[in-house]
């Protein structure tokens, strides 16, 4: 249940990121980065510049707040850094006291760290006696665990991609570019597009390559923001030590209540 719950959060954020991505985190390496020219261009080619940029990025950090209005769905958070090879580290707030979870994804290996309130929101079943059982630590599983394939696929930056690539060419409503302007002090471009009565705005690097750096989408019940930076960067590489882990099988044989 865990995974499949993660899942659906994750599948909401997605879509925010492809809405933002289909219209058109800050890099903040420091280093001089030379004009990329991309305000002499039209906003459809930007925001086709910007999407293929971010597609060939082969790591990167996805942040995002807000909510999308539909469903009475609480503002939930996202931080995660991942890559194309499934490895990631971050974590997820569901918002309104539902709870938040902490997710490591190495190679083979997954752990998981659902607070309290996770437990008690989304697991009412049994949920406080794992919580009880797990004391603060992590459960640890494999990758191939039907229970955690929801995590799995959140963590891997190929994933993300098919999403965007798949809904390249939903380009409905009105495109419009803005003038160059800073975001954190970065040069961009803002891409903004009306369509179904919201605002979807993508700010785009004028800098280097052309990355899509933030998108915000307002109106029709609608307030989220999606930030990325840290592109290319590897992923960290530290993980829950033995101490701080319990084996996800051996905490189902403790208690009958499913997952």
């Amino acid at each position: 249940m865990t995974g499949r719950l993660i899942g659906r959060r994750q599948a909401a954020w997605a879509a925010v990121v492809v809405l933002g991505l289909t219209s058109g985190g800050v890099v903040g390496t420091g280093a001089a980065r030379a004009d990329n020219g991309i305000d002499k261009l039209s906003a459809q080619q930007i925001a086709d510049r910007s999407r293929d940029a971010l597609l060939s990025a082969h790591s990167l950090r996805l942040s995002t707040h807000g909510y999308l209005g539909r469903g009475g769905n609480p503002s939930t958070a996202l931080d995660l850094t991942l890559d194309r090879d499934g490895n990631c580290t971050g974590s997820v707030d569901l918002g309104r006291s539902q709870g938040s979870v902490r997710i490591v994804k190495r190679g083979n290996d997954v752990w998981v760290k659902p607070d309290a309130d996770f437990w008690k929101s989304q697991v009412p079943d049994g949920g406080p006696a794992f919580a009880a059982i797990l004391n603060g630590r992590y459960m640890k599983g494999s990758a191939a665990d039907p229970r955690l394939r929801d995590v799995v696929n959140g963590c891997d930056l190929d994933t993300f991609r098919k999403l965007v690539g798949d809904h390249a060419d939903n380009d409905r409503g009105t495109l419009n570019k803005g003038r160059k302007t800073t975001l954190d002090g970065a040069p961009v471009v803002p891409v903004t597009r009306l369509r179904d009565g919201r605002t979807v705005t993508t700010y785009v690097a004028a800098t280097g390559k052309p990355y899509p750096l933030r998108i915000t989408v307002r109106g029709g019940g609608a307030n989220a923001v999606v930030g990325f930076s840290a592109f290319d960067r590897p992923v960290p590489k530290a993980t829950p030590p033995p101490d701080q882990t319990y084996d996800i099988n051996a905490l189902l044989a403790r208690q009958s209540s499913p997952l």
